[in-house]
């Protein structure tokens, strides 16, 4: 063979490699073919949603190519922020739509229909509400039913709600409304039987173990204020008082900036209302119980604390009159920390004909007067509790011929009586002269007779007053003290004079004006009462 042919043979060709950026990409014309009714924007984003992981390098080097064919920076840049905001609007694209199919997902799954999960979440209280309606869409749309806010309850230990946030339930749960709470309560609400617990807030002068700051109560520059002001019940008033016309129950604690004008505009929209419950607030005594006797005439349960104990000495007996008239299912009152006269509070108790529980704690001006006749025929005879704790001219004699009178066959009801003084009971001659020890001659026959009556009668011993409030290790240290202790395992009563620390009581009584030291009352006569 001739070499020459060998070595002028034309090599053989090179097989043509696939390029990898065509490959990568799937064809755009067939995609839009297939059908013709869809949205060119979809047939794109399904296109591009069709390269597979490995295509990375291509799409790296058709992006530079794009890159190289700009003429300019700026433009270059351009394109660079462009990619930027369509991948991070495709990443958002596709977290709401995972989002939305767990929600999906959980609809599925949850085995209550929506009728009945929004039953479930109107038993919960309503910050729960708030927490479930921020798991899924589902549970979102469930909570917004009105009938999960038909029972507010917006109590907290420090400030945290605003004006805003009140506005907001009132006007989701609208005519439904049954229930609402507002204000701080600096211990949770204790609902036992004859509590004298105070439940009056001062932020002041409290120091709180959360870190709140007095500081956080002022509005700041683009920070909303935590703190409730007299505005904050208005939305009662709003679309005619639909809101606040099937209220049943409002409990307003310790709201510093709440007045009279704006708690009697409240409550006037409420004339359904049976439960009401002021602790802490900057109001009236008389003006409260004329608002709550021109627009609750079905109230059945009033609890009044004073913000400031014994100086509200506003009460007439006009206004006592007009509350049992127009009020006569009222069952449980409590008027605490108020100058409180026997004349007035006799009117009161004989009045309503329902009232079953009274408590006048921390009056400075009651001495026990309004007690005689009571528990018969006279009124007071479905009394089941009676607390008169820390009246500071709450009378010894008074007290024992009480405890006769239920010996005697009256107060047949009674399962409740605290008598109890920090600074003992008052001497019949002298209010100044403390009695530590008091003798109740009838009191073991009355244990006797009536075993499931619970008394409760704490004195502290002669000569430790002190300035300084009750601690701990005060309370501690009762049980080292000298006492003298009745009790039975039925109804727990207790007689004990423990050595306990006292306060000093404000030194006006409201009746210490008068020429007899048997503190009458000269501003209205115990006839005209009795014949009221």
């Amino acid at each position: 063979m001739d070499t020459s042919l060998l070595l002028h043979r034309p090599a053989a060709p090179k097989p043509k490699l696939k390029r990898p950026c065509c490959a990568a990409f799937p064809d755009l014309s067939l995609n839009q073919n297939s059908n013709p009714n869809q949205n060119p924007l979809d047939a794109l984003l399904e296109s591009f949603l069709e390269l597979s992981d490995s295509s990375a390098i291509a799409l790296d080097l058709s992006f530079d190519r794009i890159l190289e064919s700009k003429p300019y920076d700026s433009d270059k840049n351009d394109v660079i922020e462009r990619a930027l905001r369509l991948g991070s609007a495709l990443t958002e694209a596709a977290k709401r739509s995972a989002r939305r199919r767990a929600s999906m997902h959980n609809a599925v799954v949850w085995a209550l229909p929506s009728d009945l999960t929004i039953k479930v979440f109107s038993m919960l209280d309503t910050q729960s509400v708030c927490h479930a309606a921020a798991t899924c869409s589902f549970f979102h749309k469930c909570a917004a039913d009105p009938l999960c806010y038909s029972n507010i309850d917006l109590t907290t230990v420090v400030p945290k709600v605003n004006n805003m946030v009140v506005s907001t339930m009132i006007q989701r749960a609208g005519k439904v409304l049954r229930s609402l709470k507002l204000g701080v309560v600096p211990c949770p609400t204790v609902a036992s039987l004859g509590s004298s617990q105070s439940l009056v807030y001062s932020m002041r002068n409290s120091s709180d173990t959360s870190g709140f700051s007095w500081n956080d109560k002022r509005s700041r520059q683009g920070k909303e204020s935590f703190i409730l002001t007299r505005s904050c019940l208005a939305p009662l008033i709003a679309d005619g008082g639909a809101p606040g016309a099937l209220l049943r129950r409002l409990h307003l604690y310790n709201i510093e900036r709440m007045d009279n004008t704006a708690f009697g505009a409240a409550v006037s929209a409420c004339p359904s209302l049976l439960d009401l419950e002021i602790v802490g607030l900057h109001v009236e005594l008389r003006q409260t119980l004329e608002s709550v006797s021109r627009s609750c005439p079905l109230i059945e349960r009033l609890f009044f604390e004073s913000s400031k104990t014994g100086r509200d000495d506003s009460l007439k007996l006009p206004t006592c009159n007009d509350l049992v008239t127009n009020c006569p299912n009222l069952s449980a009152l409590a008027l605490r920390g108020f100058k409180l006269h026997d004349v007035k509070v006799r009117v009161l108790v004989k009045g309503f004909r329902k009232l079953k529980y009274v408590d006048f704690s921390t009056s400075y001006s009651i001495t026990g007067d309004f007690l005689r006749n009571l528990g018969g025929s006279f009124g007071g005879s479905l009394l089941e509790v009676l607390i008169l704790r820390d009246c500071m001219h709450l009378r010894e004699a008074e007290v024992s011929r009480l405890l006769s009178s239920i010996l005697a066959g009256r107060f047949r009801n009674l399962r409740h009586l605290d008598v109890s003084n920090r600074e003992g009971l008052a001497s019949d001659d002298d209010w100044y002269r403390r009695c530590f020890t008091p003798s109740f001659m009838s009191l073991g026959e009355l244990l006797e007779e009536r075993p499931n009556l619970c008394v409760l009668a704490d004195f502290p011993a002669e000569g430790s007053f002190v300035e300084e409030p009750m601690t701990s290790s005060d309370l501690n240290s009762d049980t080292n003290s000298p006492s003298l202790t009745s009790s039975r395992t039925s109804n727990e009563y207790v007689l004990a004079s423990p050595s306990d620390s006292s306060y000093s009581s404000d030194q006006s009584s409201g009746n210490e004006d008068t020429p007899s030291s048997s503190y009458p009352i000269q501003e209205e006569s115990s006839d005209e009462v009795d014949h009221l």
